[in-house]
């Protein structure tokens, strides 16, 4: 088993007890709501008669199924306006901290907190959304979980786990220019495999990771759990500490300089053990797009969608699905595949930095008549920031759609859907059937950059065509 990985430093710190059959008790210092997963949850506590044990570890947003063109209350979707308003009761009842629609901090759960500076090194986190794995960006254990977890951690704040192995991903050099965080994540998993992650804790690191802006590790270790992880995290440094310094809820004055020499004391030791070590140049990725029906369906925007016979057996019964879902055929270019919707946003990248990215493709240029394309930033305090920037001005002048705050098409639980077999151009995480609304809606996932370029040529494109010139 791997040792004085920080992975090993947080866990033993959390650690409550051992429990029956082999799982240990483990201590959650953040606790993260929003309007889906939590209403059973704080239900099954009133039956029992339980009260949330402590509610100021506990913080709540809605994200999921707000809509993102109108935002007025009551919502159209008299089932939305039914979540939110359970949200909000359960939240008054337990004084919880709850960031709501015009707040200025509303916005997705895995954008906000570390926005807030919620999100800080050597944490255990945990939310009923499989996403929670970004917390790891900072340094922090952070857990997507069940709603009858969201229970006990409400009523307990402690989760059982078995311990996971821990797994280095070290990735040399650093990625080229048009290349970017999604790139090397999809790559990653395309490299590994959607199910190699199980039972591991990724570790991200090397000269490439150390390279990348916070929100660039946010993405990378966001999209560890389609990998099969369960959670990924990268050793806090420099960018970390300064991302959090002067955020709303990071610690200040004194506190601030012992959190610091803390924080600085959980990094992986030099000699740290790993039960795996996989290594990889990033200097050779190039920008990336999935084919398929799985995040590890990927190739290079130059290469050709894999034949059958040269897949691993494994992978062959799930191709010959995606080949007839899709509707591509073996051997057929990626590139110049057209496309009907463009989505920019997400919790995987809908940070502002994602926004400024492709902002920067689009300026001065026009969306294909073909596309229907929308940008929607991760949170209030995103689309405050893009509005002073002028980056909302960008997009509505190319022909995008500006958004309200919000999950969206990433999940389509709101009004953002693709309509029959329509084929996305999404930032989002997730390319499996019927993701984005539609049950034979097609999604090619790539790095905001992309989506802006394919937007602009109405198809699949190299964004490098763009930003080289």
């Amino acid at each position: 088993m791997s040792q004085d990985t920080l992975f090993d430093k947080v866990w033993d710190l959390h650690k409550v007890s051992n429990l029956p059959g082999g799982s240990d008790q483990i201590f959650i210092g953040l606790h993260l709501i929003h309007e889906v997963t939590s209403p059973q949850a704080f239900g099954a506590l009133k039956d029992k008669n339980l009260k949330v044990k402590f509610p100021n570890r506990t913080v709540a947003t809605v994200d999921h199924i707000v809509p993102t063109d109108n935002q007025s209350r009551p919502f159209k979707d008299n089932l939305a306006e039914q979540m939110i308003e359970t949200l909000e009761n359960n939240c008054l009842q337990n004084k919880i901290k709850f960031f709501n629609i015009g707040s200025g901090n509303q916005g997705i759960v895995h954008v906000v907190a570390p926005e807030l500076g919620l999100t800080q090194p050597g944490m255990t986190i945990a939310c009923g959304d499989s996403h929670t794995s970004t917390h790891g960006a900072f340094g922090a254990i952070a857990f997507g979980i069940g709603t009858s977890q969201v229970r006990d951690v409400l009523a307990t704040q402690t989760i059982a786990m078995n311990k996971l192995k821990v797994r280095q991903i070290w990735c040399d050099n650093k990625l080229s220019n048009g290349v970017y965080a999604k790139d090397l994540v999809l790559h990653i998993i395309n490299e590994l495999g959607v199910k190699a992650g199980v039972g591991f804790a990724y570790e991200f690191a090397g000269p490439a990771i150390d390279e990348l802006s916070m929100e660039e590790r946010m993405t990378i270790c966001n999209m560890s759990i389609e990998g099969g992880a369960r959670c990924g995290y990268i050793n806090p440094d420099e960018n970390t500490f300064n991302y959090i310094k002067n955020k709303l809820c990071a610690p200040k004055y004194e506190h601030w300089d012992k959190a610091l020499l803390w924080w600085k004391s959980l990094k992986s030791d030099e000699n740290s053990i790993y039960d795996d070590v996989f290594k990889l140049d990033a200097s050779k990725v190039e920008p990336t797009v999935t084919w398929g029906i799985t995040p590890g369906q990927s190739i290079g925007i130059n290469q050709q969608i894999p034949l059958l016979d040269d897949l691993p057996p494994s992978d062959q019964f799930v191709a010959e699905e995606a080949y007839e879902y899709m509707g591509f055929k073996p051997g057929q270019s990626i590139k110049d595949i057209p496309i009907d919707v463009c989505f920019i946003g997400s919790c995987t990248n809908g940070r502002i930095s994602d926004l400024r990215v492709a902002a920067k493709v689009i300026k001065d240029k026009k969306v294909s008549k073909k596309v229907k394309a929308f940008v929607v930033p991760g949170s209030e305090k995103v689309a405050s920031e893009a509005k002073k920037e002028g980056i909302d001005k960008i997009f509505k002048d190319s022909g995008f759609q500006w958004r309200e705050p919000g999950c969206s098409m990433c999940l389509a639980m709101n009004s953002d859907k693709l309509t029959g077999n329509q084929i996305s151009a999404s930032s989002s995480n997730r390319n499996f059937k019927g993701r984005q609304g539609s049950p034979s809606g097609r999604t090619l996932l790539m790095s905001p950059a992309m989506v802006a370029a394919a937007a602009i040529n109405g198809k699949v494109s190299d964004v490098r065509e763009f930003i080289n010139k």
